[in-house]
């Protein structure tokens, strides 16, 4: 088998980490935090320390594995090389089938959605997804021929995505004037008391702080992975809290959680446009707009590798879809793969966005909870490396791994009760992805 080569760097692995999480999810989901927790925003920054849980102690824990693993394909190769390769082959099906093109599918997405705020058009879903489609398209091209690039793109787009995040957030907290008006014949959604409903936030909280272990799928690709992948699964996720809470408590400082609820990703653009005028916001809306696109790039650099890692370790596709090309330093193959299971999802994200099938939710929410619960049998591992001495530190061994399986657990539980049939119903479909990679592995 061919080895890859060492092209990323500390700055990357961090930059990917950071670019991935932060992106759609804070810009796309704030309003959606709201709304689940009635418009409280002490509890809105209270669920976002809660889902933080998952993200800072899970990459705490899972950083024991970067440490030790000398295996390929990220948490696929945890999954062989510490828990069992029927395990490996199960979690490897659900990552390739479902987890990256449907996460990449719902944030190019996105992208679009806040594109077409910069030039004041209304698209039609149909034509929103078929510029996603295209945008998808072509940065799987650009990863493939140039892999240089593409990290290239990861970073800019990653320093990009902290000038808007950090500026609504600075402003936000000296800011001493009144809450925009909302547009005369909008319905308005009021502040209300939601009770214990208020749990039905961690699946927008859950995208927004998921996509951190993708970067562990480029880990063989980076320079002294032993070494630089920990420091990464630590440091990124700190940075991303604190810029989360700030960015929550800015633009609800500034909008207000009625207008915010109300007007919804649009919210985005008016703080945008009351900080700096007109050209500003469309000015700060195109730096989003990157900055989601780089998220897009981010998942895109793991997922277009997952063909490539499950036919090195057997598990699915034929041998020729491990081949390395000498040029680009990665499969090709694996990459036409992964766009051909990307176009699946784009169309299965259509039917559910069409038919409203999800509740207001997408799919990308889904799989993330999914694969949350999943990574409990790592956490668990991790435990038994504290019990049997391997791991000697109680904060690394012990604490993190128990905050991070319930971290896991809250999302999980704040997952199904958002939707309980339909989400129910797609929890078992990506439980039957897993369970036929799991019973295919010989």
């Amino acid at each position: 088998m061919e080895k890859n080569k060492t092209t990323y760097g500390l700055p990357t692995a961090i930059a990917m980490i950071v670019g991935i999480v932060i992106g759609s999810g804070i810009f796309f989901k704030a309003d959606d935090i709201l709304i689940a927790t009635g418009g409280n925003v002490k509890l809105g920054l209270l669920v976002l320390l809660i889902g933080a849980t998952a993200i800072i102690f899970g990459s705490l824990s899972l950083s024991e594995f970067a440490f030790r693993s000398t295996s390929t394909g990220g948490f696929v190769g945890y999954f062989e090389e510490f828990i069992s390769s029927k395990t490996a082959s199960g979690f490897g099906y659900f990552q390739t089938f479902i987890y990256y093109p449907s996460i990449a599918v719902v944030v190019s997405w996105a992208s679009i959605i806040f594109g077409s705020m910069i030039f004041n058009v209304s698209l039609s879903l149909e034509v929103q997804l078929l510029i996603a489609y295209l945008l998808l398209i072509t940065l799987i091209f650009t990863n493939t021929v140039s892999k240089r690039l593409g990290g290239y793109f990861q970073n800019v787009s990653t320093v990009i995505k902290l000038i808007p995040l950090f500026t609504i957030a600075i402003v936000g907290i000296f800011f001493k004037g009144s809450p925009p008006e909302i547009p005369q014949g909008v319905p308005l959604v009021l502040p209300k008391s939601v009770g214990i409903s208020w749990i039905t936030s961690l699946a927008p909280i859950a995208f927004s702080f998921d996509g951190w272990p993708i970067a562990t799928s480029i880990s063989q690709e980076v320079k002294n992975p032993q070494k630089t992948m920990p420091k990464a699964l630590v440091t990124a996720p700190i940075l991303i809290l604190i810029s989360y809470l700030l960015y929550f408590y800015g633009i609800t400082k500034i909008c207000g959680p009625t207008y915010i609820m109300t007007m919804q990703d649009y919210s985005v653009y008016k703080v945008s446009e009351l900080i700096f005028g007109d050209l500003g916001a469309k000015i700060m809306i195109t730096f989003i707009t990157i900055a989601i696109m780089g998220v897009v790039n981010g998942v895109l650099l793991g997922g277009i590798r997952m063909p490539q890692a499950l036919a090195e370790k057997n598990i699915c596709f034929n041998k020729s879809v491990a081949k390395v090309d000498e040029k680009y330093g990665l499969s090709i193959k694996s990459s036409i793969i992964f766009a051909l299971i990307c176009t699946v999802w784009m169309f299965i994200h259509y039917i559910t966005q069409k038919l409203n099938l999800l509740n207001e939710r997408d799919v990308s929410e889904i799989a993330i909870v999914f694969g949350n619960a999943v990574n409990i049998l790592l956490y668990l591992k991790v435990l038994n490396f504290y019990k049997s001495g391997e791991i000697e530190s109680k904060l690394r061994g012990l604490i993190a791994p128990i905050f991070a399986i319930i971290g896991s657990l809250i999302i999980l539980f704040g997952g199904i009760i958002s939707s309980p049939l339909y989400i129910g119903v797609y929890l078992i479909v990506c439980l039957l992805v897993f369970l036929l990679g799991f019973y295919k592995n010989k």
